[in-house]
């Protein structure tokens, strides 16, 4: 069971890796009329229970929580809801390198903390410590880094041409 959850762990990773790197050829892909941003949201989110479901089959779930699930685990998922409420769909899933307009939003969490979504998801993964092993939140969180450092170099002449 150990490989197959570090698969799913790491699963959304290439995936987002590949989209930041060539937009242009998802974009082809969706074809016109499709929202490249809406069809990526279904992918993540059916990747997203890839990753929940290959943690949970290595966690052993216990109670009562430890001292600092809830703090790290609400705020955590505030900033990912926050976030989310700022950007949108479009924003959220990649629609700049697709080639959309995104507004700059400075609201926060957006100029104080720096990659919010990613630091609400960290937080949200060491809060269940206790009850997942190490390795498999780390590897989880290197994913988050890795994709924090692809998205750090936009180069926006690599953005995509919509479809017309």
């Amino acid at each position: 069971m150990g490989l197959w959850a570090c698969i799913g762990v790491i699963s959304p990773f290439p995936f987002y890796y590949w989209l930041w790197t060539h937009p242009q050829s998802w974009v082809d892909l969706c074809g016109r009329g499709h929202d490249p941003c809406r069809i990526m949201a279904l992918v993540s989110h059916f990747l997203k229970i890839v990753q929940f479901v290959s943690l949970f089959s290595v966690s052993a779930l216990s109670w009562p929580h430890p001292f600092y699930f809830w703090p790290l685990f609400i705020f955590g998922q505030f900033l990912n809801f926050r976030v989310y409420q700022l950007l949108g769909e479009t924003g959220t899933y990649y629609g700049i390198r697709f080639g959309k307009n995104v507004p700059w939003v400075m609201e926060f969490p957006f100029g104080v903390i720096k990659d919010p979504q990613y630091v609400g998801s960290i937080m949200s993964l060491v809060a269940c410590l206790s009850w997942v092993p190490l390795f498999y939140i780390l590897l989880w969180i290197l994913g988050y880094v890795f994709i924090i450092l692809v998205e750090s170099k936009e180069d926006p002449a690599t953005r995509a041409k919509p479809l017309s």
